[in-house]
């Protein structure tokens, strides 16, 4: 019985906590920041959203910002007008997994299945396959590094956990304005309609944004597609040095 939950608890810190380790510690096989550019890179996770993500791209047309989405291949097949939209207005589409799961607990071979699938649900809508993939809540798995070399894998370097209506507009702002420096990958949120997420919060991600871009812009601070953060498309999965 000792060596069985031995081996379990290994296999459990070997699936989780030591891809999180390589991820978020080390920058291994994933993308967060690029300190070395002078540029920003806004991104959106958990959309499409049919009340909250045309608000949102209404907003970045305003200010001529282009921006990274990583949406929900179920939410992209039942709003596919709002992903030609994003595609048509120059925004980068990414992958969010099919549904809002977590890694941790979907098996490897179900992930690369369902990312392929999304991968074509876009593309059929677009004429353009994604390649860049952000995991829900950042989480990995140890086969994701293998089975995902496809893919370009990534996070972020900025969050101010708008993905709930507590901290409001204000606090959002704030945080934005106080945490962003060069090179930054910012997480925001488009959709509030995920486990853990509150429905409206993204009223206050669009509400805040409406402030920090007008600052940014007065700023000088150029925000840019993730793809652009390194002046060119990322082409493969090397590891870049930030």
């Amino acid at each position: 019985m000792y060596t069985i939950l031995t081996v379990l608890i290994l296999a459990i810190f070997l699936y989780t906590i030591i891809p999180y380790l390589l991820s978020f510690g080390l920058n291994w096989r994933v993308y967060r920041h690029n300190h070395k550019s002078k540029k920003i890179a806004f991104t959106f996770d958990d959309g499409p959203d049919p009340f909250y993500t045309p608000l949102l791209l209404d907003l970045l047309n305003k200010f001529n910002i282009k921006a990274t989405f990583f949406v929900v291949g179920s939410r992209a097949e039942l709003y596919p007008e709002i992903i030609l939209r994003m595609h048509q207005e120059g925004h980068l589409i990414g992958i969010h997994n099919y549904v809002h799961s977590s890694n941790w607990f979907t098996l490897p071979w179900k992930i690369r299945r369902d990312l392929d699938y999304s991968a074509a649900v876009i593309n059929g809508i677009t004429g353009t396959k994604p390649i860049y993939y952000r995991p829900p809540w950042g989480l990995m798995n140890l086969f994701d590094f293998f089975l995902l070399k496809s893919y370009r894998i990534i996070l972020w370097s900025v969050m101010v956990g708008d993905w709930k209506e507590n901290p409001g507009v204000e606090k959002i702002k704030a945080r934005l304005l106080k945490k962003i420096k060069h090179g930054d990958i910012i997480l925001l949120h488009d959709c509030g309609d995920t486990p853990g997420a509150d429905f409206d919060a993204p009223m206050n991600t669009i509400n805040a944004l409406k402030e920090v871009l007008s600052e940014m812009q007065a700023k000088g601070i150029q925000s840019v597609r993730v793809d652009e953060l390194w002046g060119k498309p990322i082409l493969s999965n090397q590891r870049i040095t930030f």
